[in-house]
């Protein structure tokens, strides 16, 4: 996999710019991540971003939103507000994780 250079940091990325290296993600990459795609992370953001990288560290997937609404206890709208248009995919971007399964 290629690597770039994002706001300072050295990481490997697929063809989509997902990130495919776990343990290069922090905290102040995902706030790089997200500010490229016109996000301002708040709380409830960081919400679900722990979850997902929980959830990815413990499964080797990451979690559709489905996956997200059922078993992290955030509604589908409240996904769709935090990360407006294709929340599955922004979520994964900013929290360092491969795209979802079934993302087009």
């Amino acid at each position: 996999m290629p690597a770039t250079t994002i706001a300072g940091f050295s990481v490997h990325v697929d063809a989509e710019g997902f990130l495919t290296v776990y343990d290069e993600w922090s905290p102040d990459l995902a706030q790089q991540l997200a500010e490229r795609i016109g996000i301002d992370l708040t709380d409830a953001h960081w919400k679900v971003i722990r979850f997902l990288r929980a959830d990815y560290a413990a499964g080797g997937e990451t979690a559709t939103l489905r996956r997200v609404t059922v078993a992290g206890g955030i509604p589908t709208k409240e996904l769709f507000r935090l990360f407006p248009k294709k929340p599955a995919k922004k979520m994964a971007y900013i929290a360092g994780l491969p795209k979802p399964r079934g993302c087009v």
